[in-house]
């Protein structure tokens, strides 16, 4: 699938591709060398039980990351890349829920508070995390993400998307701000379904 340019922002044309069609060298340049980005990997929830985050270097995070995304491979992939006049500018972690196991098995997340939810239902998908290259932020980046995540998971039969965002940045800190914000996924067209802490939502578009 070709990429899919989506909207201006400012001056850059801001374009997505699912992270298959991209390049490894492109998720290397929007992870970056150093930050919790480059440290994680966006391996945090992928985790399988037993494996502690703790004792995987970020080499293994990476290369487990090379796998899941396939960057040039022919997929499926486990999320989208960003372009900003097409250079790499961010990345969008989107597949269905039960592939997020450490989402899924733990109860004490906001994602489950209050709610009467089959956790392991395939035909839900959800958004774990957005990240926007130093570089490229405030320029519509994550945004754009947030409706290409819509999309693309419609496109592949799912039958409903969540997203588990902040509901405020101010104070929060800098390994918080990777599940996005209330305001981007209302743009994308979903819809809040809980406060379950002062600082997290749960929203979700049925398809």
């Amino acid at each position: 699938m070709a990429a899919a340019a989506l909207r201006p922002a400012g001056e850059a044309l801001i374009t997505v591709r699912p992270a298959n069609e991209a390049s490894w060298a492109d998720l290397e340049a929007v992870f970056g060398g150093r930050g919790p980005a480059a440290r994680c990997w966006c391996q945090r929830y992928k985790l399988p039980r037993g494996e502690a985050f703790k004792h995987h270097p970020p080499e293994v995070r990476a290369q487990r990351l090379r796998e899941q995304a396939d960057p040039g491979g022919p997929g499926p992939t486990s999320g989208l890349v960003a372009y900003a006049d097409g250079e790499p500018a961010g990345w969008c972690a989107v597949e269905p829920r039960p592939a997020y196991d450490g989402l899924v098995r733990n109860s004490s997340r906001p994602a489950w508070a209050n709610r009467d939810e089959d956790r392991g239902d395939p035909s839900v998908w959800a958004v774990t995390c957005v990240l926007v290259r130093t570089g490229f932020r405030k320029q519509g980046v994550a945004t754009a993400l947030a409706a290409a995540a819509v999309d693309h998971a419609r496109a592949r039969g799912a039958a409903a998307l969540e997203a588990y965002p902040m509901t405020s940045t101010g104070n929060a800190l800098l390994e918080e701000l990777h599940v996005g914000t209330v305001g981007m996924f209302a743009a994308a067209g979903m819809t809040e379904l809980s406060r379950p802490t002062l600082r997290r939502a749960v929203m979700r578009i049925d398809f």
